[in-house]
């Protein structure tokens, strides 16, 4: 079923979010979207289907209402929403990848995204190489023209921090015949937009910042290709992996407040980076809003403000990380984020287990916050009491 969208540029990213694809029902007037818990629809006469419609793997109105705002919070054509943002990757490569092409992917991926290749696509006879996202000049070295079929980032990526040029890089792929693929979970569409950049497909774990509660699991494809959104949607129905009408609800209410829920998290972000940076125990922290940051001018080009998310490494080694991980009170031990709780993790023990002795590997000092919108004097008391004393206390 072909679908497409063409967002109007004349509304900003706040009203895209509470009404793009959101009309009131037709039916009842109903202000917010329902939740369509159908499988199937009736038909007027052999093959005379309401809307389109005729079972729900195929579509579904709240799937398709949120796949509707996705495309136009990230100026793209067709928008496809999974059931996770592991099953959008997959579909993306199975529908554009073939045994013997070849993948780059950053040096620094989700260890799940790592996993995919390394697990499940490499023993199927695709090629993947990393690359460093800080030096745009890996990726031109990593590319190999006629065989590389999708150049994959991650910016804010994860769990370092590395910023990537999507202006850049996109150049890159698109001179050697190969789309680029921007996952852009960390930074969300508003605070930045990789289609508008050169960008050929966007990824999301909605599971994030979309939903942005930490109550529902979800991810999503948005293409700038009316014609490739298509060809995964029908792989999509052939397969099965699709959003269900709770899941999509969820998430489509959770995109009503990103925007205010991410400026909170990007003010707290900032303060709680300026307290670390200061703190003896602190040995070295990751954002991209650091003066000092290898991509912040990148980051200023590219991107609204720069996220939240935060990593950091502590002076004392492992043990420290680990202690610092265990006391915390109000930021929750915890893989995941994007939620407006605060959570924290050791990467190299959890999201990033998958990648251990691997060139992706992380340092096991390593810390990944997830910033709430929580008060944030309370979050820096907290890690204030989390983080060792220094030797001379």
């Amino acid at each position: 079923m072909s679908q497409t969208h063409n967002p109007d540029q004349a509304l900003g990213f706040e009203t895209l979010a509470i009404h793009a694809g959101q009309p009131a029902d037709p039916a009842t007037g109903a202000v917010m979207t329902p939740i369509y818990a159908t499988t199937t629809y009736k038909q007027d006469g052999v093959g005379g289907l309401r809307g389109g419609y005729e079972y729900s793997r195929t579509a579904n109105p709240t799937r398709r209402a949120l796949e509707d705002c996705l495309a136009a919070l990230e100026l793209g054509e067709r928008g496809i929403a999974f059931a996770s943002g592991m099953a959008a990757e997959d579909a993306l490569v199975r529908v554009t990848c073939q045994p013997g092409d070849h993948v780059v992917i950053p040096n620094d991926a989700y260890g799940g995204t790592y996993r995919l290749f390394n697990t499940v696509f490499a023993p199927w006879g695709l090629d993947f190489t990393p690359a460093s996202e800080h030096h745009t000049a890996a990726f031109a070295a990593a590319v190999q023209p006629g065989r590389t079929k999708l150049v994959w980032i991650e910016t804010p990526s994860n769990p370092l921090l590395g910023v990537a040029d999507i202006e850049a890089i996109a150049a890159i792929a698109h001179e050697a015949g190969a789309l680029l693929v921007v996952d852009n979970t960390f930074a969300t569409p508003y605070l930045q937009q990789p289609i508008a950049l050169g960008a050929d497909v966007v990824v999301h774990s909605t599971t994030k910042y979309a939903g942005g509660h930490s109550d529902v699991v979800g991810g999503a494809l948005v293409t700038a290709d009316a014609d490739l959104g298509q060809r995964v949607a029908v792989f999509q129905n052939s397969t099965g992996a699709i959003a269900g009408p709770f899941d999509a609800y969820l998430v489509l209410r959770g995109l009503k407040t990103l925007a205010v829920r991410m400026d909170r998290h990007c003010d707290n972000a900032e303060r709680i980076v300026d307290f670390l940076v200061d703190h003896e125990a602190v040995g070295q922290v990751f954002y991209p809003g650091l003066a000092n940051h290898p991509g912040r001018e990148v980051a200023d080009k590219q991107m609204r403000r720069y996220g939240g998310m935060l990593s950091f490494r502590t002076r004392a080694g492992h043990q420290a990380a680990l202690d610092v991980c265990n006391r915390t009170r109000l930021f929750t031990l915890a893989e995941s984020l994007g939620g407006v709780e605060s959570l924290i993790e050791l990467p190299a023990t959890m999201t990033h287990a998958s990648v251990a002795e691997s060139p992706l590997a992380v340092p096991n000092d390593l810390v990944r916050v997830s910033v709430g919108i929580e008060s944030v004097d309370d979050l820096i008391a907290d890690l204030a009491q989390a983080l060792p004393l220094p030797p001379s206390r």
